[in-house]
């Protein structure tokens, strides 16, 4: 592994005094909720049923007395019902899957996506990037928050910026060794990939220039770290955020590797008790939830992420004062992350029913085989079409892999099963396995 060479982007508001923070963040705290108010009839709608004025937010203990936002909101007021500002004013839209197939979108001033970018210069500044290296971004571009994320960050730091993009492993190689790319952003299971094709394709890892990377987008373990950093030979950093709040750089990783920086200067993070919604004070596990407070086209307000982790505010070795969150080892819902695409069973279901032939009775495995992500959809036929010919069954699961390639953007392997061979319950269904083994 590489000799760490990390900075601190804006040392005056990393390491800023804690109290100060707190008083930057109160004022912007106060700001957004009047935006809000005013701006945003939900908000202005569910204050008045709480009976939370503005005025009524004088500390920073009173975040609690504001409603909660979850992601069905998004849905419910897509595609603008959540604007606080004019659409004349919206310069950006990103967005990430549904449950539906329907895109989550978000809009961005020009000062969201100022503020994402510098929340994105830290995370790579923090991984040992600068205005002397060449950052290859391996994210998907679009409407997903990742490539254009990474790539605004590594611009602002003064990097040589390469937009692969995802795919065309050869390709990412290639370039990778020809232009002597010194950082790789992209999901961790990709970028296992990517070294382990290194080597299968012939070349020599001591003619790489790499010395760090910045993985984020799907949840990983430390045992994948160790593995990333032997194949590459690099440091390998987290990185952490949701197209809600900013995309990639709402906390990231400093050398110490011991839990993500949260830009608090940008965003509050709260952990509740997530039956109840009672905040936890600071080293309980709960889920995890956030309110912007610099962010003027959609501010979020005290938004559920359903992401299960710690936060701590104990000094960290790197200098860096604000608080840090652990490794994500759940969530609260039912929402699977795979190969950096958020899949909700319902998803799948919406998928099925298009399909004549198969029964509402399905099972997703996800495992991670070659430090691949896959999913195999375990779907039961109907009598009728069980006893059908050979060719009709090819038929429908090939029909069943196109729809779900249509619904949720990934393939799936799709293992047709007998009739009633899928194990009911009388509560909840259990529809996932996930056997990736993503804890702490």
């Amino acid at each position: 592994m590489k000799k760490n060479d990390s900075r601190i982007y804006d040392p005056a508001v990393e390491c800023m005094d804690r109290d100060e923070l707190h008083r930057i963040q109160l004022e912007r705290l106060k700001e957004t909720v009047k935006l809000v108010y005013d701006k945003v009839p939900m908000y202005r709608e569910r204050m008045d049923a709480k009976g939370v004025k503005p005025e009524d937010i004088q500390t920073l203990e009173d975040l609690s007395k504001l409603p909660f936002t979850n992601k069905s909101d998004l849905r419910d007021q897509f595609p603008f019902g959540l604007l606080a500002a004019d659409k004349s004013e919206i310069v950006r839209i990103q967005g990430s899957s549904g449950t539906t197939g329907k895109p989550i979108v978000s809009g961005y001033t020009e000062n969201d996506v100022e503020v994402w970018t510098e929340m994105v210069a830290r995370a790579l500044a923090a991984a040992g990037g600068g205005k002397d290296d060449i950052v290859q971004v391996t994210y998907g571009y679009g409407l997903f928050t990742g490539g254009l994320g990474a790539h605004q960050g590594a611009t602002r730091i003064g990097a040589m910026t390469v937009p692969m993009s995802s795919g065309n492993t050869q390709r990412q190689l290639m370039m990778m060794h020809d232009l002597g790319a010194t950082m790789l952003c992209c999901t961790p299971s990709y970028a296992i990939f990517l070294g382990e094709s290194l080597k299968e394709l012939g070349y020599d890892l001591s003619e790489f220039q790499l010395k760090s990377g910045c993985f984020g987008a799907e949840p990983w373990t430390e045992e994948m770290r160790d593995k990333l950093e032997e194949l590459f030979d690099i440091n390998a950093y987290n990185i952490y955020g949701l197209t809600e709040i900013a995309g990639p750089g709402v906390s990231y990783e400093c050398p110490a590797k011991d839990g993500m920086h949260i830009c608090e200067d940008h965003v509050i993070a709260e952990i509740i008790d997530p039956e109840t919604g009672e905040p936890l004070p600071y080293g309980t596990r709960g889920e995890l939830v956030f309110t912007t407070i610099t962010k003027t086209g959609m501010p979020m307000i005290r938004y559920r992420t359903h992401d299960i982790c710690v936060l701590t505010e104990e000094p960290c070795s790197c200098g860096r004062t604000h608080v840090r969150m652990g490794r994500i080892t759940g969530r609260t819902d039912d929402m699977l992350i795979i190969r950096g695409v958020n899949v909700f069973p319902s998803q799948i279901e919406s998928a099925l029913l298009r399909v004549s032939g198969v029964a509402p009775h399905y099972m997703l495995i996800v495992d991670r085989v070659n430090s691949t992500d896959t999913l195999e959809v375990q779907v039961e036929l109907t009598d009728e079409m069980f006893s059908d010919k050979v060719a009709d069954l090819e038929r429908v699961r090939d029909e069943i892999k196109e729809q779900i390639k249509s619904v949720v953007g990934i393939s799936a392997t799709v293992k047709l099963v007998p009739p009633k061979s899928i194990q009911r319950s009388e509560g909840k269904a259990k529809r996932t396995i996930d056997k990736r083994g993503l804890t702490e």
